[in-house]
């Protein structure tokens, strides 16, 4: 599983959507995308990853797509 895939299984599985939902997909559009739900879609993604993101990074991290972009500051080629 390359780093893409990766990175869309932890939406899919943490928030509970299709990968049709994910190009699209901001945070508080759908109920599971809620202030918890972020903090676990985070706390995935660091996992998965192996890194730490700062707090102003998971502050912006308000999209489907910003979230790529910021998780390539990390060295993590998606």
């Amino acid at each position: 599983m390359n780093n893409l895939e990766k990175y869309n299984q932890v939406f899919m599985e943490t928030l509970d959507v299709e990968v049709d939902q994910l190009q699209d997909l901001k945070y508080q559009d759908i109920d599971n995308w809620d202030s918890v739900g972020h903090m676990s879609l985070v706390a995935a993604i660091e996992d998965t990853f192996g890194i730490m993101m700062d707090t102003d990074d998971i502050i912006d991290f308000s999209s489907y797509q910003i979230g790529k972009e910021i998780i390539k500051k990390y060295q993590v080629e998606l």
